[in-house]
Protein backbone atom coordinates (compact mmCIF):
# COMPACT_ATOMS: atom_id res chain seq x y z
CA UNK A 1 0.00 0.00 0.00
CA UNK A 2 1.10 3.58 -0.72
CA UNK A 3 1.63 6.38 1.77
CA UNK A 4 -0.67 9.02 1.72
CA UNK A 5 -0.11 11.82 -0.40
CA UNK A 6 0.57 15.23 1.22
CA UNK A 7 0.29 18.18 -0.71
CA UNK A 8 2.19 21.32 0.22
CA UNK A 9 1.78 24.85 -0.18
CA UNK A 10 4.93 27.31 -0.14
CA UNK A 11 3.10 30.66 0.50
CA UNK A 12 1.09 30.06 3.77
CA UNK A 13 2.54 27.12 5.23
CA UNK A 14 6.17 27.12 4.44
CA UNK A 15 6.94 31.04 3.97
CA UNK A 16 4.73 32.61 6.78
CA UNK A 17 4.70 35.89 4.19
CA UNK A 18 1.99 37.58 6.20
CA UNK A 19 4.12 37.74 9.31
CA UNK A 20 5.09 40.97 10.33
CA UNK A 21 7.46 42.36 7.19
CA UNK A 22 10.39 43.36 9.60
CA UNK A 23 10.27 40.63 12.21
CA UNK A 24 11.07 37.45 10.52
CA UNK A 25 10.40 34.58 12.77
CA UNK A 26 12.04 32.28 15.06
CA UNK A 27 14.09 29.49 13.11
CA UNK A 28 13.07 30.87 9.60
CA UNK A 29 15.97 32.30 7.34
CA UNK A 30 15.37 34.59 4.37
CA UNK A 31 15.86 33.93 0.96
CA UNK A 32 15.55 36.22 -2.18
CA UNK A 33 14.41 34.39 -5.06
CA UNK A 34 13.84 35.18 -8.44
CA UNK A 35 11.55 33.27 -10.18
CA UNK A 36 10.45 35.40 -12.80
CA UNK A 37 11.34 38.47 -14.42
CA UNK A 38 11.52 41.52 -12.32
CA UNK A 39 11.99 41.97 -8.43
CA UNK A 40 13.17 39.08 -6.30
CA UNK A 41 10.99 38.17 -3.56
CA UNK A 42 11.80 38.02 0.26
CA UNK A 43 10.89 34.55 1.58
CA UNK A 44 11.10 33.15 5.03
CA UNK A 45 11.96 29.23 5.26
CA UNK A 46 12.33 27.35 8.09
CA UNK A 47 15.06 24.67 8.01
CA UNK A 48 13.53 22.18 10.26
CA UNK A 49 10.27 21.80 8.40
CA UNK A 50 12.01 19.64 5.73
CA UNK A 51 13.01 16.93 8.50
CA UNK A 52 9.69 17.00 10.21
CA UNK A 53 7.33 16.59 7.34
CA UNK A 54 9.44 13.76 6.03
CA UNK A 55 9.10 12.17 9.05
CA UNK A 56 5.45 12.22 9.16
CA UNK A 57 5.26 9.03 6.56
CA UNK A 58 3.45 10.97 3.59
CA UNK A 59 4.41 10.73 0.05
CA UNK A 60 5.51 14.61 -0.43
CA UNK A 61 3.93 16.69 -3.62
CA UNK A 62 4.15 20.10 -4.32
CA UNK A 63 0.88 22.12 -4.89
CA UNK A 64 1.82 25.35 -5.11
CA UNK A 65 2.14 28.67 -7.68
CA UNK A 66 5.90 27.65 -7.39
CA UNK A 67 5.81 24.21 -9.03
CA UNK A 68 8.50 22.75 -10.33
CA UNK A 69 10.77 26.61 -8.70
CA UNK A 70 10.15 24.78 -5.58
CA UNK A 71 12.61 22.11 -6.30
CA UNK A 72 14.94 24.62 -6.81
CA UNK A 73 14.48 27.39 -4.42
CA UNK A 74 12.21 25.92 -1.40
CA UNK A 75 13.20 22.63 -0.92
CA UNK A 76 16.87 22.47 -0.33
CA UNK A 77 16.72 25.55 2.13
CA UNK A 78 13.89 23.68 4.24
CA UNK A 79 16.02 20.15 3.83
CA UNK A 80 13.86 18.40 1.69
CA UNK A 81 14.68 16.14 -2.00
CA UNK A 82 13.52 17.06 -5.39
CA UNK A 83 9.44 16.36 -4.88
CA UNK A 84 6.64 15.90 -7.88
CA UNK A 85 4.78 18.82 -8.15
CA UNK A 86 0.80 19.43 -9.44
CA UNK A 87 1.31 21.10 -12.61
CA UNK A 88 -1.78 23.50 -12.39
CA UNK A 89 -1.25 24.11 -16.18
CA UNK A 90 -4.19 26.58 -17.98
CA UNK A 91 -5.89 27.18 -14.14
CA UNK A 92 -3.08 28.35 -12.77
CA UNK A 93 -4.43 31.12 -10.65
CA UNK A 94 -8.27 31.02 -12.20
CA UNK A 95 -10.86 32.01 -10.35
CA UNK A 96 -14.02 29.68 -11.00
CA UNK A 97 -17.40 30.55 -10.59
CA UNK A 98 -18.23 27.89 -7.36
CA UNK A 99 -15.85 29.26 -5.40
CA UNK A 100 -13.79 26.13 -5.17
CA UNK A 101 -9.91 27.26 -5.24
CA UNK A 102 -7.81 27.19 -8.44
CA UNK A 103 -6.03 24.14 -6.83
CA UNK A 104 -8.34 21.77 -5.72
CA UNK A 105 -9.44 19.63 -8.83
CA UNK A 106 -6.10 19.47 -10.26
CA UNK A 107 -5.09 18.43 -6.22
CA UNK A 108 -8.13 15.93 -6.61
CA UNK A 109 -7.42 14.81 -9.96
CA UNK A 110 -3.79 14.16 -8.84
CA UNK A 111 -4.57 12.00 -5.98
CA UNK A 112 -6.59 9.81 -8.02
CA UNK A 113 -8.80 8.31 -5.03
CA UNK A 114 -5.46 8.10 -2.66
CA UNK A 115 -5.79 9.55 0.73
CA UNK A 116 -4.66 12.92 1.42
CA UNK A 117 -3.82 15.84 3.58
CA UNK A 118 -3.39 19.17 2.21
CA UNK A 119 -1.55 21.93 3.92
CA UNK A 120 -2.72 25.58 2.61
CA UNK A 121 -3.77 29.11 3.97
CA UNK A 122 -6.39 29.64 0.97
CA UNK A 123 -9.08 26.69 1.46
CA UNK A 124 -12.56 27.62 2.22
CA UNK A 125 -15.42 25.19 2.98
CA UNK A 126 -16.64 25.41 -1.03
CA UNK A 127 -12.96 23.12 -1.05
CA UNK A 128 -14.36 21.08 1.23
CA UNK A 129 -17.61 20.32 -0.14
CA UNK A 130 -15.35 19.73 -3.34
CA UNK A 131 -12.92 17.00 -1.97
CA UNK A 132 -15.80 15.13 -0.23
CA UNK A 133 -18.24 15.09 -3.10
CA UNK A 134 -15.74 13.67 -5.66
CA UNK A 135 -12.66 12.16 -4.05
CA UNK A 136 -13.58 9.28 -2.94
CA UNK A 137 -10.74 8.31 -0.31
CA UNK A 138 -9.86 10.31 2.81
CA UNK A 139 -8.43 14.04 2.71
CA UNK A 140 -7.40 16.51 4.48
CA UNK A 141 -7.81 19.86 4.48
CA UNK A 142 -5.70 21.75 6.88
CA UNK A 143 -5.63 25.44 6.91
CA UNK A 144 -2.59 27.07 7.82
CA UNK A 145 -2.03 30.58 8.97
CA UNK A 146 0.38 33.05 6.47
CA UNK A 147 1.07 35.24 9.35
CA UNK A 148 2.90 32.29 11.49
CA UNK A 149 3.39 29.08 9.08
CA UNK A 150 3.48 25.49 10.10
CA UNK A 151 3.61 24.80 13.95
CA UNK A 152 4.12 21.83 16.12
CA UNK A 153 0.06 21.79 16.12
CA UNK A 154 -0.06 21.46 12.79
CA UNK A 155 2.33 18.62 12.41
CA UNK A 156 0.63 16.91 15.34
CA UNK A 157 -2.49 17.78 12.90
CA UNK A 158 -1.01 15.88 10.13
CA UNK A 159 0.26 12.91 12.20
CA UNK A 160 -3.52 12.03 13.52
CA UNK A 161 -4.86 12.19 10.04
CA UNK A 162 -2.23 10.14 8.87
CA UNK A 163 -2.05 7.66 12.27
CA UNK A 164 -6.43 7.64 11.32
CA UNK A 165 -5.89 5.79 7.72
CA UNK A 166 -5.33 2.31 7.58
CA UNK A 167 -2.33 0.74 6.88
CA UNK A 168 -0.72 -2.78 6.12
CA UNK A 169 0.90 -4.62 8.79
Amino acid sequence: MRPPLLFLDVDGPLNPYAAKPEQRPEGYTTIRATVRPGRALRVWLNPSHGPALLALGYELCWATTWMAEANRWIGPVVGLPELPYVDFGQGLLAERPDGVHWKTEAIVAYAEGRPFAWVDDEQTPADTLYVRSHHPGPALLHHVSPRIGLREDDFAALAEFHASLPHDD
